[in-house]
């Protein structure tokens, strides 16, 4: 092992929004810093990252979940024990790699790192990047020398003489290329984008998705409105696996079996409703949208306003209203709409949709005030703030 290099724990996972930015702040620290960075990922064996982080050439160490009782029932009877257990797994990972820094982006190994981290005197830095953050999150911020956030108003509150900064949401590699390209030149990758997925780039393009496993409200919704909508754009229709079947029979129903197509190598001329499961290269989508349609996950939220896309913003009606908050902040900066699932209606789509469509200045400015209140260097901010602190930790081992 070398002993002189910044050894740096990155915990977190479960879900995607956990884990792409954990990942792409760790290709941010390997690019500032490629000779001397050790990066050691922490996670669970039944996350995502039990696939992603290997895939990206990252080594990951598993803890157990341990999920914060949140009723007494046997699992609460046995937090204390898988809690000391796991935070001990950490505490020994922490020793044996010289770990310098802990950064924890959420999720069930990142609070067992923080309360190691905290007891061991190892500093702590924080991502949180949804508008509300989760318990982790809360319980690593009091002893946190750096959080940074894709919102303000999180409810994080540092401790000591913490710093808290919004610096956005490190961003997916190709969301981020994309962005780089779009600021560029627009007009040509909206060209190209729309070629590659068989679509025509003369013509307006509305995206629609409910992210991998889709939305079925907004499915039934747009489906069901796609007579208006094949009217006056082109759609691409991401339905989430195993409902496009049901998407399908409603467009043939409302709008004719002759607008149906695929994508790509898929697509047929002259057929202006798209529609697939799912899209790996999503940013081909992104790139040649003028508007998209979607829930208000915070990597949606963020991605799209990165990219300075207009949207309409259907957040998920259950919880405590976390998708309301991711959208709000961008809504209120005029990047784009907010409509309740209730309200998003094939009714509300026909009378809305091409009205926006026919005002192209609206959307320009949806656009503009999107991409204003985006920011697209979050990862590299992180792995500057990170590379700095776990110095300074080095030194004074």
């Amino acid at each position: 092992m070398n002993t002189e290099a910044k050894h740096i724990l990155l915990a977190g996972g479960g879900t995607a929004g956990h884990v792409n930015p954990l990942l792409a702040v760790a290709d941010a620290i390997a690019a500032r810093d490629p000779e001397d960075a050790s990066i050691i990922t922490l996670g669970t064996a039944v996350g995502l990252e039990a696939d992603l982080v290997p895939q990206a050439g990252y080594h990951l160490e598993t803890i157990e979940k341990v999920p914060f009782p949140r009723r007494p029932n046997k699992a609460a009877l046995q937090f204390p024990f898988k809690w000391k257990r796991e935070t001990a797994k950490v505490r020994q990972l922490i020793e044996d790699e010289h770990i310098d820094v802990v950064v924890g982006f959420g999720g069930y190994a990142s609070a067992p790192a923080y309360a190691a981290a905290h007891r061991m005197g190892v500093p702590i830095v924080i991502h949180e990047q949804n508008a509300r953050a989760g318990m982790a999150n809360k319980l690593g911020a009091k002893w946190a020398t750096f959080i940074g956030t894709a919102y303000d108003g999180t409810g994080l509150k540092a401790g000591g003489e913490g710093e808290i900064e919004r610096v956005g949401l490190p961003l997916r590699p190709a969301i981020a290329q994309l962005a780089g390209r779009m600021q560029t030149d627009r007009a040509q990758v909206r060209r190209d984008s729309a070629r590659e997925l068989g679509l025509d780039p003369d013509r307006p393009i509305i995206v629609v998705t409910g992210g991998s496993l889709g939305a079925v409200s907004l499915n039934r919704a747009v489906a069901q409105a796609s007579g208006t909508l094949v009217r006056d754009a082109q759609i691409v229709h991401l339905t989430g696996k195993g409902k496009i079947d049901e998407v399908r029979e409603l467009v043939a129903q409302h709008a004719g079996e002759q607008v149906l197509t695929g994508l790509g190598d898929d697509a047929q001329p002259g057929r202006d409703y798209h529609v697939a499961q799912y899209l790996e290269r999503i940013d081909k989508a992104f790139g040649c949208a003028d508007l998209v349609i979607c829930r208000s996950g915070a990597g949606s939220v963020s991605e799209l306003t990165a990219l300075g896309l207009p949207a309409v913003y259907v957040p998920l009606p259950i919880g405590n209203g976390e998708q309301r908050f991711n959208a709000q902040p961008v809504v209120q900066a005029g990047g784009g709409l907010l409509v309740d699932d209730r309200d998003f209606t094939a009714g509300w789509v026909e009378s809305h949709v091409p009205q926006l469509l026919a005002d192209p200045q609206t959307l320009q400015d949806y656009g503009h005030n999107a991409w204003q209140y985006g920011i697209r260097d979050a990862a590299d901010r992180m792995a500057q703030r990170i590379l700095t602190i776990a110095g300074d930790a080095r030194w004074c081992r």
